[in-house]
């Protein structure tokens, strides 16, 4: 068996372990079957013994259970919209007070900004991390004019400096 088609999921494991448990075999048998068959990607002899007094307690599903906690649900594409706009508005603009106007915390927040909007921090303004190909062929012409404004005019400028 190739590594690849061994690797199964977690889920894939504990079907295996429930039609096991389910033909009358212990946790040790399983685990036995599993290592000869998975070897290095067998779950632990611990998981086979939780899941097997799972599925013989009557457990069907071989889905986690939800966990307590809030899941993460402000990060969808209307706060980084709203988020994106706020800081297109005044580069300046505080993690906090973006946190308070849309009552969500200031992590997520800055999560969206640096993740999402792939933007940073500069000297206190919000700055893209990386340049748009328009941003970049505009800083290349502007640059350019520069070099050829400062060459017609070398002569005037040394002249400045000398005098």
């Amino acid at each position: 068996m190739s590594a690849e088609s061994s690797n199964l999921s977690n889920i894939e494991h504990r079907a295996v372990i429930k039609y096991f448990v389910k033909k009358g075999k212990t946790p040790k048998e399983i685990f036995e079957d599993m290592v000869s068959v998975l070897q290095e990607y067998a779950p632990s002899y611990t998981i086979v013994k939780k899941w097997a007094r799972l599925f013989q307690q009557g457990r069907e599903s071989c889905e986690d259970d939800p966990r307590p906690g809030r899941p993460v649900t402000v990060v969808t594409e209307e706060n980084v919209r709203k988020i994106e706009k706020f800081v297109l508005a005044d580069r300046r603009i505080k993690l906090r007070q973006i946190a308070e106007e849309l009552q969500i915390s200031k992590e997520r927040v800055g999560d969206i900004i640096h993740e999402h909007m792939n933007m940073r921090k500069i000297s206190a303004r919000w700055v893209p991390k990386m340049l748009t190909p328009f941003d970049k062929q505009r800083r290349l012409q502007t640059s350019k004019d520069f070099l050829e404004l400062v060459w017609d005019n070398i002569d005037e400028i040394c002249d400045r400096n000398r005098g």
